[in-house]
C-alpha cells in the first residue's frame, strides 16, 4: 500500500488491504463490485484512491493518492509495447479526467486510465476512460483518446484487451515503417532564452552542431525563461510537450543548448524517456567523429574523459558509453563516439592513470610541433595563421591561395562545422614577398567547452609563430560580427589579438550588398569569395602589405639592435 495513508483508521486501512484481494475480468477495465468498494473507501477517507491492475486481472499496487502520485513498478518499456497495467481512480469531488491523469496515462505509457465519480453516500458514479493513439493518427489532436463515459454497472462492457493488443500493434507497425525510412537519429533541440539578443542565432547554431554529428533535426524549440529551474531547466510541463512532440515525430534524442550537470541529465532522461545530450557532449562527438591524426584523436579523448569523468564515476558498466566505437571514424549513435579505449570500465584511479598518459603523449607531440616550428623560423618564411569561426571557408581559402585542387595538397574543405581539427600548413606564393607558409587552424566557436580548450591550447598557441594573421568571417550568414567578436575574444585570451590581422569577408557573392557594405566599412575587411576565386588578388595585396610591414619593423629592431651592441663595443 502506498501514498499518504496518515490518519486512517485500522478499519479503513484493514478495507483498503482486502483490495488487494480482488480480480477482474482480464481485458476488462473494472468491475461493478470493485467500483463500489473503491466509491465507497474513497467517500469514507475523504481522498482519491488509486489501484493499478495488470492484464491478468489482479490488483497489483493500492495507492492513497491520484493518479500522478499513484504507485507504478519501475519498468524499462518496450519499443513498441504500452507498460501491460491500467490505473483505476476514483474522484471524490467528482469530474471528469484532469489533466494530470492524461499526462500519467501518456508519460508512463499505461493501457488505460480511468476515473470513477464518486457521488453521495459513496456511490459511484460515471466511470471516464482513455486509452493512448498511435503516433500520427489522423483526426487526433492529442496523444489520448477519450472515450465516453459510462455509468458504472457498465464498467466491464469495453474491450481494453482487444483495444490494447490492437494500439501495439499499430505502434509496432507504424514504427517498422519509419525505421525502415530511418537512417539517422531525430533529434529535438531546446534553446533556452535567458534574455540574450542572439538566443535565435544560438538555436540555429545548435541545429548546424546537430546535422554535423549526423543527426535529423526533426524540432526546434526556444525556450524562455528568466530564472531556470535547478533540476530540469525548464520544468515539468515543458518536458512534458517536448515528450509528446518526440512521441509524435518519432524523435530518440533531445538536445540542450546549455551544458548540464550530471544530475539535471539523468532528471531530464527519467521524465522524458530520451537520450538527453547537452552542446558540450555535441561538440566533443563531432571532434571524435572528424579526428584523424594522432594529435587530434590525443585531444579528444582527453577532453571527452575530462567532460565525462564526474559523470561517470560510480555508474559501473555506463563506463563504457564512450568506449567500442571502434575509433572516431566509425559508426555509433551521437554522443557516443570516441578514439577511446574498447570498454571504458574505469574506476578513479584508471581513469586518472588515462589521463595522465594523454597528457605526456601530448607533450611529446608538443615538442615535435616545436621543433618543425623552429625548422620554419630557420628558413625566415613568412607565416601566415588563417583563423576564423568554424565553417567561415578557411580551408576553402588556403586551397584557393596554394592552387591545391587535388590530393596530397588539397586540404578537407567541407560544408560542415569543425571539419578540420589539426593546423595544416601549406606553401604559398604572394607578389612582391615571395614564398610563404599558409597554417589553417582549427575553426573556432562561442562559449568553447572548457575541456576543449584545454586540450587544443597547445595547438592554437602554434598562431603565435605568426607574422600575420588572416581572419576569415563568413559574411553571408546573419550574425557575422558576433562570430568576428567571439573569435577577438579567443584570440583575447591566448594574448593573440596585438598581432597584424587581415579581415577576409568571405562568401561576398551570397551576402546582402548591405550588410556587406556595413562590414566593409566596420572592419576593413576585404570582400571575397575562396569558392569563386573572386577578391583573392585585393587579399594578396593586402597580406602583402601586413608582412611587409611586419619585415620592415623586424629590419628596425635588427638595425637598433646592431647600433646598441657597437655602441656597447
Amino acid at each position: 500500500m502506498h501514498g499518504n495513508t496518515s490518519g486512517l483508521r485500522p478499519a479503513q486501512m484493514k478495507a483498503l488491504g482486502h483490495l488487494y484481494r480482488r480480480r477482474i475480468e482480464p481485458g476488462r477495465v473494472g468491475s461493478p463490485e470493485l467500483a463500489r468498494n473503491l466509491a465507497e473507501l474513497s467517500n469514507d477517507i475523504r481522498r482519491e484512491i488509486s489501484v493499478l491492475i495488470d492484464r491478468r486481472g489482479r490488483v497489483i499496487s493500492v495507492s492513497v493518492a491520484d493518479a500522478k502520485g499513484a504507485e507504478l513498478p519501475d519498468l524499462r518499456l518496450g519499443e513498441h509495447r504500452l507498460a501491460g497495467f491500467h490505473l483505476l481512480h476514483t474522484h471524490p469531488r467528482g469530474g471528469a479526467l484532469s489533466k494530470s491523469d492524461l499526462s500519467t496515462l501518456f508519460l508512463k505509457r499505461l493501457d488505460a486510465v480511468s476515473a470513477i465519480e464518486v457521488r453521495d453516500e459513496g456511490q459511484p458514479g460515471l466511470v471516464h476512460t482513455a486509452h493512448l493513439t498511435p503516433p500520427g493518427t489522423v483526426g487526433e489532436e492529442e496523444d489520448w483518446r477519450i472515450l465516453p463515459p459510462v455509468p458504472s454497472f457498465q464498467i466491464d462492457d469495453f474491450d481494453l484487451g482487444a483495444q490494447v493488443s490492437a494500439l501495439e500493434e499499430e505502434i509496432a507497425r507504424a514504427a517498422r515503417t519509419r525505421q525502415a525510412q530511418k537512417d539517422r537519429e531525430r533529434a529535438i533541440l531546446v534553446q533556452i532564452d535567458q534574455g540574450e539578443f542572439d538566443a535565435e542565432e544560438r538555436l540555429e547554431e545548435l541545429a548546424e552542431l546537430a546535422r554535423t554529428a549526423g543527426a535529423e533535426v526533426v524540432h526546434k524549440e526556444l525556450v524562455y525563461r528568466r530564472n531556470l529551474k535547478p533540476g530540469t531547466l525548464v520544468g515539468a510541463g515543458k518536458l512534458e510537450e517536448l515528450t509528446s512532440k518526440a512521441y509524435h515525430l518519432d524523435a530518440d534524442l533531445l538536445i540542450f543548448g546549455q551544458e548540464l550537470g550530471p544530475a539535471q541529465a539523468r532528471e531530464i532522461e527519467a521524465a522524458t524517456g530520451l537520450k538527453v545530450l547537452d552542446r558540450t557532449q555535441l561538440i566533443l562527438d563531432i571532434f571524435a567523429l572528424h579526428a584523424q591524426g594522432v594529435e587530434s584523436r590525443l585531444q579528444v579523448e582527453l577532453a571527452q574523459l575530462r567532460y565525462m569523468k564526474p559523470r561517470l564515476l560510480g555508474a559501473g558498466a555506463a563506463l563504457s558509453r564512450i568506449g567500442g566505437s571502434a575509433g572516431s571514424a566509425a559508426g555509433g549513435a551521437i554522443g557516443t563516439r570516441g578514439p577511446g579505449e574498447t570498454k571504458l570500465e574505469l574506476d578513479r584511479r584508471r581513469i586518472n592513470d588515462r589521463l595522465s598518459f594523454l597528457e605526456k603523449q601530448l607533450e611529446d607531440v608538443a615538442v615535435r610541433r616545436e621543433e618543425r616550428r623552429k625548422g620554419r623560423a630557420r628558413n625566415d618564411v613568412p607565416v601566415i595563421s588563417i583563423v576564423g569561426y568554424t565553417n567561415a571557408g578557411k580551408s576553402t581559402l588556403l586551397n584557393a591561395f596554394t592552387h591545391a585542387a587535388e590530393e596530397p595538397r588539397r586540404v578537407l574543405a567541407e560544408n560542415k562545422l569543425f571539419a578540420t581539427l589539426r593546423p595544416t600548413s601549406r606553401q604559398g606564393f604572394i607578389e612582391g614577398i615571395g614564398p610563404v607558409i599558409l597554417t589553417d587552424t582549427v575553426g573556432f566557436i562561442r562559449d568553447l567547452p572548457r575541456d576543449l580548450a584545454r586540450a587544443f591550447r597547445a595547438t592554437l598557441e602554434e598562431i603565435g609563430d605568426a607574422d600575420v594573421l588572416l581572419h576569415v568571417v563568413d559574411v553571408a550568414s546573419p550574425g557575422a560580427d558576433q562570430r568576428l567578436d567571439a573569435v577577438n575574444r579567443i584570440l583575447d585570451d591566448l594574448g593573440f589579438r596585438e598581432l597584424p590581422t587581415v579581415i577576409a569577408l568571405n562568401k561576398a557573392d551570397a551576402a546582402d550588398p548591405d550588410t556587406l557594405e556595413r562590414e566593409v566599412e566596420r572592419t576593413g575587411g576585404i570582400p571575397v569569395s575562396a569558392l569563386r576565386n573572386l577578391g583573392l588578388a585585393d587579399l594578396k595585396e593586402a597580406l602583402a602589405d601586413a608582412v611587409a610591414g611586419v619585415q620592415r619593423q623586424e629590419l628596425a629592431q635588427r638595425e637598433e639592435a646592431r647600433e646598441r651592441a657597437a655602441e656597447y663595443r
